[in-house]
């Protein structure tokens, strides 16, 4: 049957269509690959999801040689909830990127944009879904490296800057995880990351296992731009084109904390993480440096591409705070707020994209009274702002209130005062944005500016009404992380 194959369609679907887009340069053309490719992969996502939370854990062998030998697919209820996260984000922007892309001078490279697009969500999905140590570092570096083009394809000079930092942090941290990968496999002899947590304990933690630690920790830290190893991100999101930085804020840094969660709580194991080194107490001083101080550094940026960028700084630190609680409601709020980022990040920048595509530019001055000339798309800005911060009725306020419940669960009444206080902080560059575009008076050449097309608005919508509909109907998305949590938990 069809349904049993759909672990290695949803990696093969984008894999294929990515060349197709080349042989097929025509800019119609290869829009037609992209979508019918992303949206083929969501519904295969969506198929699994439902395996998944009525089954339970899916194993798929390839080439018919049974694991530890052979390379093996594995979904668990965290590995669905991250593809569904990748896929659906990847669905949405897809057909956004046509209109998007004609003003920011990339529509005579638009084929080389929706090829490295497909390879970079190929990438993400693989990520997601392997359960072999060195194909995940395989399809890590596939993803990496198309993001570097695609960030490059950025209009502004300093996009090539940008792809350039990118590119140099991307790769130390891509070798720090393959250094952990080859050093775990000469203390294992496999590469199967289950059959790696049945062997450590028999192994031992020796030096080998500490410095395959270390160098793991330290390597995905750099992927996911975990303060302060995020120097990479701000100008990466600020100066790539609208689609790509919508895209990779969704979606590229909660793959990389999906891998933090892997390794320390099924391949190391939670004792060995936790117990036996002091890993939480660590990330929780990083975490909270992070909500705080990429928060305030947002507070004064102009360009509000930028502000959003150290923003999403900002919310890594709160994922990361939720995982360094070794809690079952602190992972299940980390594992929800990385649901719930992707929907109001992608929003806001998909919102920005709309913006640029009228006034070509996203400086907050510039944004003078377009609320008057387009109420739509501000009304969105609002919407994904609102989300942010975390206000009652949004996805965000959820995945907050569930860290609050974690840290009082601890008995850190400190923690929670952090956690109130640094949303709070968002609530100032969030209404700089809102009291220029609503509270002034527009520059005397944007005064005739229309509304944004509804090719971006669509999009843009449907992510800001997934934030409302995920903020008041939270089975989904809830129920999912508190497996996602459990299980993890339970590997210990």
């Amino acid at each position: 049957m069809l349904s049993s194959h759909l672990p290695v369609l949803v990696i093969i679907i984008p894999l294929i269509a990515a060349p197709l887009c080349i042989l097929f340069r025509g800019k119609d053309q290869a829009f037609a690959i992209t979508l019918l490719a992303t949206w083929g992969s969501f519904a295969c996502a969506c198929v699994i999801a439902a395996q998944v939370m009525s089954q339970g854990e899916i194993s798929y062998e390839l080439g018919g040689w049974p694991p530890p030998i052979g390379i093996e697919l594995r979904i668990d209820a965290l590995n669905a909830l991250i593809l569904l996260i990748v896929s659906g984000i990847g669905s949405v922007v897809a057909p956004y990127s046509r209109n998007s892309l004609l003003l920011e001078y990339v529509e005579d490279r638009s084929y080389m944009y929706y090829s490295s697009y497909l390879l970079c969500l190929c990438g993400l999905m693989g990520v997601s879904v392997t359960g072999d140590a060195f194909n995940l570092f395989v399809f890590l570096e596939i993803s990496s490296l198309s993001s570097y083009v695609l960030i490059a394809l950025g209009f502004d000079r300093r996009a090539l800057t940008a792809s350039y930092q990118y590119l140099i942090m991307g790769t130390i941290g891509a070798t720090f995880i393959v250094i952990s990968i080859g050093l775990l496999y000469q203390a294992t002899g496999t590469l199967n990351m289950a059959d790696i947590a049945e062997r450590l304990p028999q192994h031992g933690y020796d030096r080998t296992v500490i410095a395959a630690f270390a160098f793991l920790v330290i390597g995905v830290g750099l992927k996911m731009a975990l303060f302060p190893l995020h120097q990479w991100l701000p100008n990466a999101y600020t100066y790539a084109p609208s689609t790509v930085s919508a895209f990779l804020a969704a979606t590229a840094t909660k793959v990389s904390i999906y891998i933090l969660l892997r390794f320390l709580f099924t391949v190391f194991g939670v004792q060995f993480s936790f117990d036996v080194l002091p890993t939480a107490v660590p990330l929780m001083i990083l975490a909270i440096l992070a909500m705080f101080i990429p928060t305030i550094v947002a507070c004064f940026q102009k360009n509000v591409k930028k502000i959003l960028a150290y923003s999403s700084v900002a919310q890594i630190g709160y994922m990361v705070l939720g995982i360094s609680f070794v809690t079952v409601t602190g992972l299940t709020a980390g594992i929800l707020h990385l649901f719930n980022h992707a929907l109001m990040k992608g929003a806001l920048f998909l919102v920005l994209g709309a913006v640029f595509y009228r006034i070509g530019s996203c400086n907050i001055d510039r944004m003078a009274g377009l609320a008057r000339t387009m109420p739509w798309t501000m009304a969105a800005f609002v919407g994904g702002g609102l989300s942010l911060i975390g206000i009652p009725m949004t996805a965000g306020f959820i995945s907050k209130w569930y860290l609050i419940q974690a840290s009082i669960e601890k008995g850190w009444w400190y923690i929670a005062v952090l956690i109130v206080v640094s949303s709070l902080i968002a609530v100032i560059y969030i209404w700089r944005v809102i009291e220029s575009a609503y509270f002034r008076e527009p520059p005397e050449d944007l005064i005739n500016v229309k509304e944004a097309p509804l090719s971006l608005l669509i999009p843009a919508w449907v992510l800001v009404l997934g934030n409302v509909y995920f903020g008041v109907e939270t089975s989904l998305p809830l129920s999912m992380a508190e497996l996602a949590a459990k299980t993890l938990m339970g590997g210990s």
